[in-house]
């Protein structure tokens, strides 16, 4: 899979202040609702992405694992050092999971 679109994709809603950085804003995005999917760099534990995925499994939010990027590329492309971010645009949300 080409992450590139994703990743572009990833880095407009950062600038546009539409993601929650790391694994603690992320559980908050899901709890409060505002998440409207959560991407999850390749090299997170497996406890973190089994943590975060059952959080978001029980708020019917879906959850991608970003294939072949790490948390540096990740981290790089978003300008916030972490590998677990949420999408809290319905729209960036709808367009990334178009291109996965």
């Amino acid at each position: 899979m080409n992450n590139d679109p994703v990743l572009t994709l990833l880095g407009f809603a950062a600038k546009a202040g539409r993601l929650s950085y790391g694994t603690h804003a992320t559980e908050w995005a899901i709890t409060a609702k505002k998440a409207n999917l959560v991407c999850v760099a390749s090299d997170i534990s497996e406890k973190s992405k089994k943590e975060i995925r059952f959080k978001a499994d029980k708020q019917g939010i879906p959850v991608t694992e970003l294939q072949g990027t790490d948390s540096a590329t990740l981290s790089q492309r978003i300008g916030k050092r972490c590998g677990i971010v949420a999408v809290n645009d319905e729209g960036f949300a709808e367009s990334i999971l178009k291109k996965i």
